[in-house]
């Protein structure tokens, strides 16, 4: 990506010790910042809230988003990729509510080539 003149960057709900910890535990070679409170996130219009049913089944299995994100709101964002360019123009959106769902990484690469023409 950086011979493209791109910066890889996740944003995340987590406190930024969290943020740090699952950067160093995943052996991440880009940025991670910390968006406390969803701010981000909410700009976009990207985040919902955990339904009280599925709660304790994100506790049992490790995801105890009030200890991780520092909050008892129990929101999460909906996972997207955005390629924006220097001048803060979005060049490509992907956003799909199923996480398991994600833009191939090709989709990347080829709007970055376009966009640097």
């Amino acid at each position: 990506m950086q011979t493209l003149g791109a910066s890889l960057i996740a944003i995340t709900p987590e406190l930024p010790d969290k943020t740090l910890s699952t950067a160093e535990k995943n052996a991440l070679k880009f940025a991670v910042l910390s968006d406390v409170g969803n701010q981000v996130a909410r700009k976009f219009g990207l985040v919902f809230a955990v339904a009280d049913i599925l709660r304790p089944i994100y506790k049992q299995i490790g995801a105890d988003l009030p200890a991780y994100n520092g909050d008892d709101s129990w929101e999460l964002p909906i996972p997207g990729t955005f390629v924006i360019a220097r001048d803060g123009t979005v060049r490509l959106a992907y956003v799909d509510a199923d996480y398991t769902h994600r833009l191939e990484p090709e989709a990347i690469v080829q709007c970055l080539r376009t966009t640097r023409q």
